[in-house]
């Protein structure tokens, strides 16, 4: 990834933002994660809940993923990091 060729300034409110939206990251992960937690306990308890579990699960890691991939666009961005 190419980085800018001179220093990047950012204003206090595009600072505010980027903490935002990384406190907003965090938040979705770990509620994701957590849900995957229970899910597998409740799969562990409830055998027969495993099929219905198993679609709920199945959705979690493309979130994670796609809000990484969203906050790393806006970084990216406001950073002035072009990809190739």
């Amino acid at each position: 990834m190419p980085l800018p060729s001179e220093s990047v300034t950012l204003t206090a409110a595009q600072i505010a933002e980027l903490k935002k939206k990384l406190a907003d990251l965090r938040h979705n992960v770990n509620n994701n994660l957590s849900l995957i937690i229970a899910a597998s306990e409740i799969m562990r308890l409830q055998p027969e809940s495993a099929e219905r579990m198993q679609k709920r699960l199945a959705e979690k890691p493309h979130e994670i993923a796609e809000a990484v991939a969203r906050f790393s666009r806006e970084l990216e961005a406001t950073l002035h990091i072009s990809r190739p």
